[in-house]
């Protein structure tokens, strides 16, 4: 079996060193003579493995004591709705910045649930670079701001964390959590689907200060209660459990290659190769400011753009998967998380040279 180059937006790559040890644990896990999914999310064992996965995210990201660790259902997206639910009362404001598809569709959904209001975007600018510190002016009785780090499609990033005074600031690092360091003490609550830099689909990675978890609107469902699932470590309910396992051992070898600064070091690499090829063609080109350009979705076009077709069918016979833009988008998108390679990196810049040199 040969493994091509995935550069998926989500799911996403995973490492394949982990699916290696997911499939020789697959049917008997630790010698228990059953799979991980067989085992109740109650026994020891289970128990063992989330509390392990939990410290190690704690290790990486270097998480205070006082943050609470959530592994949810639902998906980053029930967090739109969770999060003014929790942390605002119905009558109160809730402050969003939008840059893009997803922090449009959180705020959206915020707007159901509270006062939301729009406090900058970066719509006037096409989504071509991020609103400015200096724009985020926060109102009286505002319940937190919220902002999504990094925006898949259009690959936007902040350059900066938003500072926010005493109102809690909330992000979306969906798709680039443990990418890079992060001074989680600057947040009030970050939230993750596991999808991109996590693992498998599934599973959703909240980490909250303690004082915000007892701020839930009186009748929210039970099931949305960050409080609930916060006393009941993240087991009010059956939780996904492979989902739970499998990022647990992301966590372990996010750990070998030397954590997130040592990570983050490659990221810096794979992206740099990339941008080079694109900026040093007249062939190809990416029109992020690039103080806002992401390091981990990076969308390209095609000067003649009746090309794109076939760089993507070409492309997709060389190995290289997934590089088809985002519907809203269109062109070419390389989505290059921690799992993909320096290899698989090089191995689109050199298609792009060799498509440049017959097609250009």
């Amino acid at each position: 079996m040969k493994r091509q180059h995935n550069f998926s937006a989500g799911p996403a790559a995973i490492p394949q060193s982990v699916l290696e040890r997911a499939q020789t644990e697959l049917l008997d896990w630790n010698q228990q003579g059953l799979s991980i999914m067989e085992m109740s999310h109650r026994s020891k064992e289970f128990v063992g493995v989330a509390q392990k996965a939990e410290q190690d995210l704690r290790i990486l990201l270097n998480i205070p004591q006082n943050y609470k660790v959530l592994f949810l259902q639902g998906g980053a997206t029930s967090q739109f709705a969770m999060i003014p639910l929790n942390l605002a009362r119905a009558d109160q404001t809730t402050a969003y910045i939008e840059t893009g598809m997803w922090s449009k569709k959180s705020l959206d959904e915020a707007r159901r649930f509270s006062n939301m209001q729009v406090i900058a975007s970066a719509a006037e600018r096409n989504y071509l670079s991020v609103p400015s510190q200096s724009e985020l002016i926060l109102g009286a009785d505002v319940a937190y701001l919220h902002y999504a780090s990094n925006e898949t499609v259009a690959g936007l990033c902040f350059d900066y964390i938003p500072h926010t005074g005493d109102v809690p600031l909330v992000a979306d690092m969906s798709s680039d959590i443990l990418s890079k360091q992060i001074d989680i003490s600057k947040f009030g609550m970050i939230y993750a689907g596991a999808q991109k830099n996590i693992g498998p689909a599934g599973l959703t990675v909240v980490i909250i200060r303690e004082d915000l978890l007892d701020r839930a609107q009186i009748s929210i469902p039970k099931m949305y209660n960050y409080e609930v699932h916060a006393a009941a470590e993240s087991m009010s309910n059956t939780p996904p459990t492979f989902a739970w396992y499998l990022s647990g051992l992301v966590f372990e070898w996010l750990r070998e290659q030397g954590g997130v600064a040592a990570i983050e070091a490659v990221n810096d690499r794979k992206a740099a190769n990339l941008y080079r090829q694109i900026d040093s063609s007249d062939f190809y080109y990416n029109r992020v400011v690039l103080a806002n350009r992401s390091k981990m979705n990076i969308p390209f076009n095609i000067k003649d753009s009746v090309l794109e077709s076939k760089f993507l069918e070409l492309s997709t016979a060389a190995g290289l998967l997934n590089l088809k833009g985002h519907k809203a988008a269109g062109g070419m998108r390389a989505s290059i998380y921690n799992a993909v390679s320096e290899n698989s990196v090089q191995a689109l810049v050199d298609f792009m040279q060799d498509f440049e040199q017959r097609f250009g």
